[in-house]
């Protein structure tokens, strides 16, 4: 059966019709789709892990049970990740593993570029790249026998494009794969240095078989045409060279990344008479052209940022480019900012008012940075502005001990914040922890999370408390904060960063996208009684704009969150009247 599919649930299916019985997943875009469209199939199990790194844990163990398991993150959740991956490339598996992980050329929604092959090559494991919704439907169907058959994790490569583009899938049924039954075997699992030793062993020998699959793996398939121009490509990369050339040029489309084969790349090569290395970011396939002696043109016409288009590869071969068409009109920039009604508002307008120092974190709450509120200071990765305080405290001036505070989000904080906390109360800092507590994790589309009391499939589960778990590792003083009252965050906040200990400040309201969160009655301005002071344009809501020199609200956008007519000291935002 045909249907038009994108990449990302067309991995979920391949995966499905390949045998998978669990899948653990942290959520991240580009990655998200992944497991919420295998959350659908109630024949296996799914979940919201609390990280990356306990996902891939989860799937190790189901894999030591005998079946079929599988995570997906994004790239900066495979950093993450990175530890057990590592071992688990010395331990192999019983049951398939399948880690998928998307990466994000030109950073959309990331904060770095980081190419995922250089993993696949670091952990000495198999890694697949499809280039459309079909292939991600075929690699990862049959990742599981490839994992099965060299007794390895595999590594499934998406891309921003691929996973979030369209094409049509022809999809089958499942196949339930057979539980292996489980067996000692200590030697195998039991990574201390003695079997460890003997496990790298395996792993070079599998290393090698792995090399010579590739060689004449279906991954991997070359495409002869004029011999003029050939082209070694890899995933999205592909599908750009053929919208432009068609079947005018040769092209050897790699599908497995690493181990990457020898005599496939030196044969092609030598059929064409100039040789080009067409990748996005790193020049991974170049190199290794590089060290078979080949010398093909890549990085240096190609550039290391961002993704390619076909408008990239047509300029770069001075090929007829489609015209583009363009209005007359100049449209508006259209910055990123935080939604009508945002419970985060608040907080970052007391923060920024009282010129406060923001350590920040990942999150949706990360658009505090951005003008007109412009009050965050750094963003690392996920759980750094919980350690990151700390050290800044110890680092500065005593100055800054009573005006610096770190913000981190409720499931970020679960992810990776709370091992920070246990930091600040075991090696002692007067660090202040801004938990802003929206009740879902908002930056990847609601997903649940340890603290909403509700698994993947929205039925009820156990539920982080986070006043009792900040207390547990030793924080002792800790108050609850309705971001919509300022005048109370005001007060708190002036008063924990007053004590010389640590504490911790609960921002709590619900996102206001959540279906089940009931707004106010739109406000309006009383022209009348508006200055213009513009003070409350300070805030940054899309729904309050100037309009013939006095403030408006949009009523379409507006939630009545009241926290403008907090702000204006002329009375003019008033309840409109419905």
């Amino acid at each position: 059966m045909k249907k038009l599919l994108i990449g990302n649930e067309a991995v979920s299916r391949g995966l499905y019709e390949g045998g998978i019985e669990l899948v653990s997943s942290y959520p991240g875009t580009p990655s998200t789709e992944i497991t919420e469209f295998l959350a659908k199939y109630d024949d296996i199990h799914s979940e919201w892990a609390p990280n990356e790194k306990v996902a891939l844990e989860v799937v190790f163990g189901a894999s030591l049970s005998g079946v079929r398991a599988a995570c997906a993150m994004k790239h900066v959740g495979l950093n993450v990740a990175a530890d057990p991956l590592f071992t688990l490339s010395y331990t192999g598996v019983t049951g398939g593993i399948v880690v998928c992980v998307a990466d994000d050329p030109a950073a959309h929604s990331s904060q770095n570029e980081q190419d995922s092959r250089h993993y696949a090559i670091g952990a000495k494991l198999p890694m697949l790249e499809p280039s459309d919704s079909a292939e991600a439907y075929e690699f990862s169907k049959s990742a599981f026998e490839l994992s099965e058959k060299f007794d390895t994790p595999v590594l499934l490569r998406m891309c921003t494009r691929v996973a979030h583009s369209q094409s049509i899938v022809d999809v089958g049924e499942r196949q339930a794969s057979e539980r292996i039954p489980y067996e000692k075997n200590a030697a195998k699992y039991v990574m201390m240095p003695a079997n460890a030793k003997k496990r790298h062993v395996a792993v070079e020998e599998r290393m090698k078989a792995l090399k010579e699959f590739a060689e004449n793996c279906p991954y991997n398939k070359a495409e002869y045409a004029d011999s003029d121009i050939g082209v070694i490509t890899s995933g999205t990369s592909y599908e750009y060279i053929k919208e432009v050339f068609g079947d005018t040029i040769s092209i050897l489309k790699i599908g497995m990344p690493n181990p990457l084969p020898d005599k496939l790349i030196i044969d092609f090569a030598a059929k064409v008479k100039k040789l080009y290395v067409i990748e996005e970011l790193d020049p991974i396939i170049e190199n290794h052209c590089r060290t078979l002696g080949l010398k093909p043109i890549g990085k240096e016409k190609f550039s290391l940022l961002g993704e390619f288009s076909q408008e990239t590869v047509a300029k770069a071969f001075n090929f007829p480019q489609k015209p583009i068409v363009k209005t007359d009109a100049e449209v508006p920039a259209r910055p990123p900012m935080m939604c009508s009604g945002c419970p985060h508002r608040g907080i970052y307008y007391t923060l920024a008012k009282n010129k406060i120092t923001v350590i920040g974190d990942i999150g949706c709450y990360t658009l505090g940075a951005v003008p007109p509120l412009n009050a965050v200071d750094s963003v690392l990765c996920m759980g750094a502005s919980v350690s990151g305080i700390h050290g800044f405290l110890h680092g500065s001036p005593d100055a800054q001990k009573n005006k610096t505070v770190a913000v981190i989000g409720d499931s970020t904080f679960i992810h990776s914040g709370v091992t920070g906390l246990i930091n600040i109360a075991y090696n002692g800092s007067a660090s202040t922890v801004i938990i802003l507590d929206n009740s879902i994790t908002g930056m990847t589309g609601h997903q649940q999370n340890p603290t909403t009391g509700f698994n993947i499939k929205g039925d009820p589960a156990g539920k982080v408390d986070l006043e009792s778990l900040c207390r547990a590792v030793g924080i002792n003083s800790v108050r609850v904060v309705d971001p919509y009252n300022l005048k109370q965050c005001d007060e708190v906040i002036k008063e924990e960063l007053a004590k010389d200990e640590p504490s911790v400040i609960i921002s709590r309201r619900p996102c206001v996208l959540l279906k089940h969160v009931k707004t106010a009655p739109p406000l309006k301005v009383n022209a009348d009684k508006c200055r213009s002071c513009k003070r409350c344009m300070g805030l940054g809501c899309p729904s309050i704009s100037m309009k013939n020199g006095k403030a408006t609200i949009d009523e379409t956008l507006c939630v009545g969150c009241g926290v403008c007519g907090e702000l204006c000291a002329f009375g003019a935002i008033e309840e409109r009247n419905v």
